[in-house]
């Protein structure tokens, strides 16, 4: 199962989209300051997440999020 996440920060209220076969410890490791980019911008909070079969699938989707038709997507499904 690999997941496709949204994390968002009250900071700069910038979004971050990613695949992860591991929701739980990856958003874990954010809030840890494991990674270079979210780590500038501690706390990160869950705001969406979708399941898939395989890291293909999840791949897809995630570009697609990242797009410019995937931002208006999310702004849609939550209200933003």
């Amino acid at each position: 199962m690999y997941f496709v996440y949204v994390l968002k920060n009250s900071i700069n209220t910038q979004f971050y989209k990613e695949i992860t076969k591991y929701l739980e410890n990856r958003i874990k490791e954010h809030n840890q300051g494991k990674h270079k980019y979210t780590s500038q911008f501690l706390p990160w909070e869950i705001i969406y997440f979708e399941k898939y079969e395989t890291s293909k699938e999840a791949r897809t989707r995630e570009l697609f999020l990242k797009s410019g038709a995937g931002r208006e997507f999310l702004k849609r499904k939550l209200s933003i």
